[in-house]
């Protein structure tokens, strides 16, 4: 569970995003990451009960509240949410893990998949559908599956990707540039106290489908390699 003083901080922090406001409430934020931490602390221990996390801590997984605006129009300076990706190494592996967003308003989510692949990835993703699309569907549209992640987000292109037929069986698959599923919690959910045995409950979930990913995208080939 999260307090209710770090929904609020945030709450206020989106109404007086600016670097005075900030600095004014900083020990306002200080509480705000703690209890965040140990949050994030407690799903690490959660995770490491069904993956192997290495010696992965909070502070590898938490992104920072700072914004980078160099190239964006919204010069805020902070993020409105508290956010990490819990994963072997931390959010900078580079590996699909799984991305808990802290956002007052009812916006807070556990989500995973495929967000941001490089093309070499989404060709491999896109072979794979074409070959045996019945492993991912087997995982992603089980009924349990799909009541706790009904949203899915992502770019989808207009036309069928070069290479595949518009009538191929599983189009819909293969015109996806991104597929990534979403469970939104409400701010009463958020302060329970089963807050994180439902972001476990995700977590279970949505493995399968994380495993697929980085397999085909990290794993295979490093299984083909002899020696490794």
């Amino acid at each position: 569970m999260l307090n209710l003083q770090t929904l609020q901080f945030l709450s206020d922090l989106g109404n007086n995003n600016n670097r005075d406001w900030f600095q004014a409430n900083r020990p306002r934020y200080e509480r705000a990451k703690k209890d965040f931490t140990g949050l994030v602390e407690g799903l690490i221990q959660g995770v490491t009960k069904v993956q192997e996390l290495g010696n992965t801590q909070p502070k590898d997984c938490i992104f920072r509240i700072n914004r980078d605006i160099r190239f964006s129009k919204n010069k805020a300076p902070y993020k409105q949410w508290l956010s990490a990706a819990v994963g072997p190494g931390g959010s900078h592996s580079g590996r699909v893990d799984y991305y808990l967003h802290v956002q007052p308003g009812n916006e807070t989510f556990l989500g995973a998949g495929m967000w941001s692949p490089t093309p070499a990835q989404l060709a491999k993703y896109r072979q794979e559908i074409d070959y045996n699309a019945a492993e991912l569907k087997a995982i992603i549209e089980q009924d349990n599956f799909r009541a706790f992640f009904p949203t899915i987000e992502g770019e989808v292109m207009k036309t069928s990707p070069k290479g595949y037929s518009k009538d191929h069986p599983e189009i819909e698959l293969l015109r996806r540039k991104q597929l990534f599923f979403m469970h939104y919690f409400t701010d009463k959910e958020v302060q329970s106290k089963q807050f994180l045995a439902e972001i476990m409950k995700g977590v279970v979930l949505i493995k399968p489908y994380c495993d697929f990913l980085n397999y085909i995208f990290h794993d295979e080939a490093r299984e083909e390699k002899p020696g490794v």
